[in-house]
């Protein structure tokens, strides 16, 4: 028996950057799991879209396609853009088996991947000194999307023994300007962002543009494609295989 396809679903954006990104990360899953027929798709904004990946997926013989949504918390994308996708999917195609995977989220592990770009940014700024932190995310108007973020950014924190703020790009404050001003206003002088996102765009662009207005020493690029995300990816898609498997 072959086993299922995989999809790793993306929103889309207008910014190239952030295709290109989504489809780097593929070619890291990819390059794990070579016996496995794996494709990027996006809802919108970006190409290939989802329903035309299914589409080619189904003529080329997979019956059983789980999908992982590149998201990083369970917001409006998460609760409402992809299940409605996975129907509209399996409307079309009812002999066809699509389950969609719990989302990326927010892994302790991704800290790392953090720490790694911070890291590069801060040489590059010629910084060597931090007395506080700021995690930047997009956003939601969904509280307990919002509280995910600020709960890895205390775990940051405690790592590092320096206070941390989260930021958000849009929908909740404060604005990562905001954030740093704050720390600013306390004496600290040495204020890093690490960027949250998954690819590069609008959202983190304006992000780190305001944190820098504001007084930053360094903002980080966005996680990107990193073998530690491209294996949460695939931890997603083995527990979406086994919800394939009749019981």
């Amino acid at each position: 028996m072959a086993a299922p396809a995989l999809v790793a679903l993306a929103h889309g954006s207008r910014d190239r950057r952030s295709a290109a990104t989504v489809k780097a990360l593929v070619r890291e899953v990819r390059a794990m799991r070579p016996d496995l027929k794996i494709e990027a798709a996006f809802l919108e904004l970006s190409k290939p879209d989802f329903q035309t990946v299914v589409d080619r997926l189904v003529k080329a013989g997979h019956d059983e396609i789980v999908v992982v949504p590149l998201l990083l918390t369970e917001a409006y994308h998460a609760k409402v853009d992809v299940p409605s996708a996975v129907a509209e999917a399996t409307a079309r195609h009812p002999q066809v088996r699509i389950q969609a995977s719990s989302i990326l989220g927010l892994e302790p592990s991704f800290l790392e991947v953090l720490d790694e770009r911070l890291r590069e940014a801060l040489r590059l700024a010629r910084c060597r000194e931090l007395d506080a932190l700021v995690l930047a995310a997009a956003g939601s108007s969904d509280p307990l999307a919002n509280q995910a973020v600020a709960r890895l950014g205390r775990l940051w924190g405690s790592h590092h023994r320096l206070p941390v703020t989260a930021a958000y790009a849009s929908s909740a404050p404060p604005a990562t300007g905001e954030a740093v001003r704050a720390f600013r206003a306390e004496g600290r002088r040495h204020i890093a962002v690490a960027s949250l996102f998954l690819a590069p765009g609008f959202l983190p662009d304006r992000a780190a543009e305001l944190a820098l207005e504001a007084g930053a020493v360094a903002v980080s690029e966005p996680l990107g494609a990193h073998p530690t995300l491209a294996r949460a990816v695939l931890a997603r898609y083995a527990v979406g295989a086994v919800e394939l498997v009749p019981v």
